[in-house]
Protein backbone atom coordinates (compact mmCIF):
# COMPACT_ATOMS: atom_id res chain seq x y z
CA UNK A 1 0.00 0.00 0.00
CA UNK A 2 1.31 3.65 -1.07
CA UNK A 3 1.88 6.20 1.36
CA UNK A 4 -0.75 8.09 -0.60
CA UNK A 5 -3.17 5.59 0.07
CA UNK A 6 -2.73 5.50 4.06
CA UNK A 7 -3.08 9.49 4.19
CA UNK A 8 -6.15 9.20 2.41
CA UNK A 9 -7.52 5.95 4.58
CA UNK A 10 -6.22 8.17 7.67
CA UNK A 11 -7.69 11.60 6.76
CA UNK A 12 -10.63 9.36 5.86
CA UNK A 13 -10.95 7.67 9.17
CA UNK A 14 -10.83 11.05 10.79
CA UNK A 15 -13.38 12.65 8.88
CA UNK A 16 -15.64 9.91 9.80
CA UNK A 17 -14.07 10.19 13.84
CA UNK A 18 -15.08 13.84 13.25
CA UNK A 19 -18.25 13.43 11.76
CA UNK A 20 -19.63 11.29 14.22
CA UNK A 21 -18.71 13.22 17.69
CA UNK A 22 -20.62 16.50 15.35
CA UNK A 23 -23.82 14.11 15.05
CA UNK A 24 -23.59 12.99 18.87
CA UNK A 25 -24.17 16.94 19.40
CA UNK A 26 -26.93 16.97 17.33
CA UNK A 27 -29.96 16.28 18.70
CA UNK A 28 -28.72 12.77 20.48
CA UNK A 29 -28.14 12.10 16.59
CA UNK A 30 -25.01 9.44 18.15
CA UNK A 31 -27.13 6.63 18.54
CA UNK A 32 -28.06 6.50 14.82
CA UNK A 33 -25.22 7.46 13.24
CA UNK A 34 -22.90 4.55 15.14
CA UNK A 35 -25.83 2.07 13.85
CA UNK A 36 -25.06 3.27 10.60
CA UNK A 37 -21.34 2.87 10.99
CA UNK A 38 -21.56 -0.75 12.25
CA UNK A 39 -23.04 -1.50 8.49
CA UNK A 40 -21.12 -2.69 5.41
CA UNK A 41 -17.70 -0.37 4.72
CA UNK A 42 -17.96 1.70 1.95
CA UNK A 43 -21.35 1.16 1.25
CA UNK A 44 -24.22 3.51 1.09
CA UNK A 45 -27.05 2.20 2.78
CA UNK A 46 -30.52 2.82 4.38
CA UNK A 47 -31.04 1.75 7.96
CA UNK A 48 -34.66 1.62 9.28
CA UNK A 49 -35.54 3.13 12.18
CA UNK A 50 -38.82 3.13 13.79
CA UNK A 51 -41.48 1.13 11.93
CA UNK A 52 -39.93 2.24 8.77
CA UNK A 53 -41.11 5.78 9.10
CA UNK A 54 -37.18 6.75 9.31
CA UNK A 55 -34.05 6.42 6.50
CA UNK A 56 -30.22 7.13 6.49
CA UNK A 57 -28.33 7.61 3.93
CA UNK A 58 -24.99 7.76 3.88
CA UNK A 59 -23.62 10.46 2.18
CA UNK A 60 -20.15 9.87 0.86
CA UNK A 61 -17.32 12.58 -0.58
CA UNK A 62 -17.40 12.44 -4.27
CA UNK A 63 -14.57 13.66 -6.28
CA UNK A 64 -11.07 15.80 -4.14
CA UNK A 65 -14.26 16.84 -2.07
CA UNK A 66 -13.80 16.06 2.27
CA UNK A 67 -17.49 17.13 1.79
CA UNK A 68 -19.01 13.77 3.64
CA UNK A 69 -22.32 13.13 5.93
CA UNK A 70 -25.63 11.75 6.76
CA UNK A 71 -29.39 12.58 4.73
CA UNK A 72 -32.35 11.25 7.52
CA UNK A 73 -35.38 10.84 6.01
CA UNK A 74 -38.68 11.08 7.95
CA UNK A 75 -42.09 10.49 6.89
CA UNK A 76 -44.87 11.92 8.88
CA UNK A 77 -48.61 12.26 7.68
CA UNK A 78 -47.90 11.50 3.67
CA UNK A 79 -44.58 13.88 3.95
CA UNK A 80 -40.92 13.09 4.16
CA UNK A 81 -38.74 15.84 5.57
CA UNK A 82 -35.20 15.28 4.36
CA UNK A 83 -32.52 16.69 7.05
CA UNK A 84 -28.81 17.09 5.44
CA UNK A 85 -25.98 17.14 7.69
CA UNK A 86 -22.57 17.50 6.37
CA UNK A 87 -18.88 17.83 7.50
CA UNK A 88 -15.69 19.19 5.48
CA UNK A 89 -17.99 21.72 4.08
CA UNK A 90 -16.60 25.65 3.21
CA UNK A 91 -18.18 28.12 5.45
CA UNK A 92 -21.55 30.35 4.03
CA UNK A 93 -21.68 28.68 0.60
CA UNK A 94 -25.28 27.79 -0.44
CA UNK A 95 -24.92 24.29 -1.83
CA UNK A 96 -27.70 23.13 -3.96
CA UNK A 97 -28.78 19.51 -2.99
CA UNK A 98 -31.24 17.49 -5.05
CA UNK A 99 -33.06 14.47 -4.91
CA UNK A 100 -31.78 12.64 -8.41
CA UNK A 101 -32.70 9.76 -10.35
CA UNK A 102 -29.99 7.10 -10.60
CA UNK A 103 -27.49 6.09 -8.36
CA UNK A 104 -24.04 7.65 -6.99
CA UNK A 105 -22.11 8.41 -8.62
CA UNK A 106 -23.45 8.63 -12.37
CA UNK A 107 -27.10 10.71 -10.98
CA UNK A 108 -29.51 11.23 -13.66
CA UNK A 109 -32.21 14.21 -14.00
CA UNK A 110 -33.36 15.70 -10.79
CA UNK A 111 -36.52 14.39 -8.99
CA UNK A 112 -37.25 16.56 -6.10
CA UNK A 113 -34.71 19.83 -5.11
CA UNK A 114 -34.02 20.11 -1.41
CA UNK A 115 -33.25 23.46 -0.05
CA UNK A 116 -29.68 24.32 -0.15
CA UNK A 117 -27.01 23.17 2.19
CA UNK A 118 -25.43 25.99 4.23
CA UNK A 119 -22.75 25.34 6.70
CA UNK A 120 -23.30 21.71 6.62
CA UNK A 121 -27.34 21.73 6.96
CA UNK A 122 -30.08 21.47 5.15
CA UNK A 123 -33.89 20.95 5.67
CA UNK A 124 -37.11 19.71 3.09
CA UNK A 125 -40.40 18.78 3.17
CA UNK A 126 -41.22 16.78 0.09
CA UNK A 127 -45.15 15.88 -0.58
CA UNK A 128 -43.83 12.21 -0.97
CA UNK A 129 -44.09 9.20 1.27
CA UNK A 130 -40.87 6.64 1.80
CA UNK A 131 -42.50 4.16 -0.25
CA UNK A 132 -42.82 6.48 -2.94
CA UNK A 133 -39.42 7.04 -2.98
CA UNK A 134 -38.32 3.43 -2.81
CA UNK A 135 -40.24 3.00 -5.84
CA UNK A 136 -37.25 3.97 -8.51
CA UNK A 137 -32.99 3.98 -7.80
CA UNK A 138 -32.56 7.45 -6.57
CA UNK A 139 -29.54 9.38 -5.22
CA UNK A 140 -29.22 12.84 -2.91
CA UNK A 141 -26.58 14.88 -4.24
CA UNK A 142 -24.77 18.01 -3.19
CA UNK A 143 -23.12 20.35 -5.39
CA UNK A 144 -20.40 22.67 -4.51
CA UNK A 145 -22.12 26.13 -5.35
CA UNK A 146 -24.34 27.65 -7.66
CA UNK A 147 -21.50 29.04 -9.63
CA UNK A 148 -20.16 25.57 -10.05
CA UNK A 149 -23.01 23.08 -10.30
CA UNK A 150 -20.98 20.51 -12.10
CA UNK A 151 -19.47 19.55 -9.26
CA UNK A 152 -20.37 16.70 -6.68
CA UNK A 153 -19.40 17.77 -3.38
CA UNK A 154 -21.34 14.62 -2.14
CA UNK A 155 -24.10 11.84 -2.79
CA UNK A 156 -25.62 9.00 -0.73
CA UNK A 157 -27.98 6.64 -2.76
CA UNK A 158 -31.59 5.80 -1.37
Amino acid sequence: MSNRNIIIIAGGTLIILMFVMFMMGENNRGAQVSQIMRGQEGVNQMVPQEESKERNVLLSAQGISNESGIATLTETNGTVAVNLYLTGYVSNVAQPAHIHAGLCPGVGAIRYPLNPVVNGKSTTILNVTLMQLKQSPLAINVHKSNTDISTYTSCGSL
